[in-house]
């Protein structure tokens, strides 16, 4: 296993997925726009959400692309793993609309797993990943996103402490 990689997937998956959070944080709603520009579907129900904006998929793409630069690797590679991060957070998102779950209600495992297993098996070639390291990677993001909820929710960072 490459545990040296794992710790670098996970800082950049990290920084995929907090980036938005973090910059909603900083600036609010100011440059805000949803990326389904509030489409609603047959089932009544919003294709994303309002919390799935175009400034957070931007700024995560940035924020993994330099992330990378720092690790020493490509910055394409960065903003790939940023941009499948934020497709597998997309995708999370239209199927908890779909299952009618409010917005930014728990589902344990659908919220984690296409966030971080999409971009990791991209990254598979690029970094030599072997099937036990995207495991621990996915499995990793999980559990470290379960934990860190909480304390992201007593810093203020999250709105809910899961």
């Amino acid at each position: 296993m490459h545990v040296h990689i794992v710790c670098e997937l996970l800082i950049l998956l990290g920084l995929a997925n907090g980036t938005p959070v973090l910059v909603h944080r900083l600036v609010g709603s100011r440059w805000s726009c949803p990326l389904d520009g509030g489409l609603i579907l047959s089932d009544q129900q919003r294709l994303f959400g309002s919390s799935k904006t175009i400034r957070g998929i931007v700024c995560s793409l940035f924020a993994t692309a330099a992330g990378a630069v720092l690790l020493g690797m490509d910055w394409r590679l960065g903003a790939a793993i940023g941009a499948l991060a934020m497709i597998g957070d997309l995708s999370s998102s239209f199927l908890k609309r779909r299952l009618r779950l409010p917005s930014g209600d728990r589902a344990t495992g659908l919220d984690q797993i296409p966030e971080s297993l999409f971009p990791v098996l991209a990254a598979r070639h690029a970094l030599s990943l072997s099937v036990l390291d995207i495991l621990v990677t996915t499995a990793a993001f999980l559990l470290g996103e379960m934990a860190l909820s909480v304390v992201f929710f007593r810093l203020h960072l999250r709105e809910r402490p899961y």
